[in-house]
């Protein structure tokens, strides 16, 4: 582990259109940003079902917690953006299914819209092994 700042970028994820990095990390600790239902390529899932979306955001957030070493056993936090309280059960349902047995601390938070006319967008934080 080393003592500066690191900047990740995911292979599979699309690349940040903003002054942004995928994720930082700091010794053990990873910040992904926030992931919207973007593909790798580049194009869109606004226009596909909620669940579409959760399934991509949460693939891109997990695909760059894995580029900067920490797999989802390893999340410590994750806040979803969702549009529509009535998403939440859903996004609930996927989100378990994407993380199995791992049971990070949430928030969930309803809000208006989302860049692009997204339903979700989902950033985490969580811990490389140190012996790594």
């Amino acid at each position: 582990m080393t003592n500066s700042i690191e900047r990740f970028t995911a292979a599979d994820v699309a690349v940040p259109a903003g002054h942004y990095s995928h994720a930082t990390a700091w010794r053990e600790l990873v910040f992904a940003s926030g992931q919207l239902g973007m593909r790798g390529d580049g194009t869109h899932t606004a226009d596909q079902p909620f669940e579409t979306q959760v399934r991509q955001a949460l693939k891109n957030v997990i695909a760059v917690l894995d580029e900067a070493g920490c797999g989802p056993d390893r999340v410590l936090r994750v806040t979803a953006y969702i549009v529509g309280v009535e998403n939440w059960p859903a996004f609930n349902r996927i989100y378990a299914e994407a993380f199995e047995s791992a049971k990070p601390a949430r928030t969930v938070v309803p809000v208006s819209e989302l860049h692009h006319g997204y339903l979700v967008e989902i950033d985490a934080v969580g811990v490389r092994d140190p012996s790594e």
